[in-house]
């Protein structure tokens, strides 16, 4: 009996250059970005004292990919030209904290059997262990922050970048690159910390429809044997990654999606169809993530919402989804926020394309007001709440869409 999985290279040469992870031996898209920073670099190939540079852009716009690239390159180059060079990279996501994020340096300095505990120590032994990992160093030391936007404090930032100048440490030219999501971080700095850590500041704009096709026919012509993707493909790729807001890692994850699709199908070529349904998975995923996401009283808004669609009761007035989320609310005996503040979130989930608004009017006399209605299906919606409905209970109205018809979840009426 043959395997029941076969390899199949008929679409693939490389499926994993498609990965977000996969860094090119060459950057597209980006020369003026890439100029900027190389000139931001340069001091250190010239031994001199290296300037902290601050990278920031939305998602997906190549601040980490260019960074990767960069610092690859200019390892190899310090070995070329006999620099002393060290290069510490420390992604700041889920470490909300200055203690935090101290804690995690010194771990990542250190081997894994003397890496410390990440929580009961004095603050001021922390630091102190900072500068004697630091210190065991020569020549330059890079130290990059990627999410360097997760710190909700200055304190870390301010140690770091004035650690010279305060005496901590002697033996080393310390540098600092900070990257962000978050354009407005910096402005949120103190002034100290925001003068050091922003000597060379570099802006990454979105990527404009030109630049990520040349990004997808990169990867492309590495990820599919020739041939493999029918002419439409990339530039309707490059279009939605636009329309993302310039996102090249969702374009390429979309281009990815698409090449699954059409290998699942024992497809000859992936075709523009297939790059359309991925992108209404990858829309229902992103939809998903964003709704698990919400806070307990936004989840709460949704679900009113969703019962009302049950029930075939949208678009619904704004008061009539505050009646029916004040109804969830007081039947677990929790106070409902105020239906303005209920309304806001209704107005955030239209931004978040989780719903679709309309203003009535009513004539002269009638007023004016808000109908509102899923833009989503009920059982996605329904799928994304289940916590919530475990929490509140299972509205009548939205039995049928549970798993195991509703048997899992308390009836909420």
């Amino acid at each position: 009996m043959a395997p029941r999985f076969q390899p199949d290279d008929t679409l693939y040469k490389r499926r994993d250059t498609l990965k977000v992870e996969y860094v090119p031996d060459e950057i597209v898209g980006r020369d003026d970005e890439i100029e900027e920073y190389e000139a931001a670099l340069q001091p250190i190939i010239n031994d001199e004292y290296p300037d902290n540079i601050f990278i920031y852009g939305k998602t997906g716009v190549g601040k980490t990919a260019v960074t990767n690239f960069l610092l690859n390159e200019l390892g190899e180059s310090a070995d070329h030209f006999d620099i002393d060079l060290s290069i510490i990279q420390l992604n700041c996501d889920g470490l909300s904290t200055s203690y935090q994020a101290a804690i995690s340096l010194v771990n990542r300095l250190r081997e894994p059997e003397q890496r410390i505990a990440e929580t009961g120590h004095p603050q001021s032994k922390v630091y102190r262990l900072l500068w004697d990992e630091l210190n065991k160093l020569s020549g330059t030391v890079i130290v990059v922050l990627d999410e360097i936007d997760h710190i909700t404090d200055d304190t870390f930032l301010y140690q770091i970048t004035r650690a010279d100048n305060n005496g901590y440490i002697d033996n080393i030219q310390l540098g600092l690159i900070g990257i962000s999501n978050d354009s407005t971080f910096r402005e949120q700095l103190d002034a100290k910390v925001q003068s050091s850590l922003c000597e060379t500041e570099i802006s990454f704009p979105p990527y404009g429809m030109d630049e990520l096709q040349k990004v997808l026919e990169q990867r492309a012509a590495i990820a599919f044997h020739e041939g493999a993707l029918d002419e439409g493909v990339i530039p309707l790729c490059a279009a939605l990654g636009r329309q993302d807001g310039g996102d090249a890692r969702r374009a390429i994850t979309l281009l990815r999606k698409a090449g699954d699709l059409a290998r699942t199908e024992n497809a000859a070529t992936v075709t523009t169809d297939h790059v359309e349904r991925a992108q209404e998975k990858l829309e229902a995923q992103q939809s998903m993530d964003i709704m698990r996401d919400l806070t307990e009283h936004e989840q709460l808004t949704l679900y009113a919402l969703t019962t009302l669609a049950a029930e075939d009761a949208t678009p619904a007035r704004s008061r009539v989804v505050y009646q029916r989320y004040k109804d969830l609310c007081e039947f677990q005996g929790r106070d409902p926020r105020t239906a303005r503040r209920m309304r806001g979130f209704l107005s955030d989930f239209e931004i978040l394309n989780l719903t679709v608004s309309h203003k009535q009017h009513r004539g002269q006399n009638g007023g004016t007001y808000r109908e509102h209605e899923l833009s989503r299906d009920i059982a996605t919606v329904v799928d994304a709440l289940q916590t919530t409905i475990s929490d509140y209970g299972a509205h009548r109205s939205i039995i049928e869409y549970l798993p195991d018809s509703g048997e899992e979840f308390p009836t909420l009426r």
